[in-house]
């Protein structure tokens, strides 16, 4: 596992990642349809959409794509409380 890649790919998908903060919703590059989710998503409904994004967009592996998984919601719960 590159963690310098990994980490371009954290942040690649999180510039992507558009938050409304006025209609608390999130839209991701992964988002199922182009549909927007509410910002306290589920992480078990949409770790598929993203599992498959990662594999087809990045070549990720599993465990690559649970560690960005993870970084991802980390940084944009921290946006969500930040406003930034």
């Amino acid at each position: 596992m590159d963690k310098k890649y990994l980490y371009k790919v954290i942040n690649q998908i999180a510039r992507e990642t558009r938050i409304y903060y006025k209609h608390k919703l999130i839209h991701a590059p992964f988002s199922p349809h182009g549909t927007s989710f509410p910002f306290d998503f589920s992480p078990s409904y949409f770790f598929p959409y993203f599992f498959k994004y990662c594999r087809n967009i990045y070549g990720l592996t599993e465990e690559e794509t649970e560690y960005v998984w993870y970084e991802y919601k980390k940084i944009i719960k921290y946006k969500i409380k930040n406003r930034k």
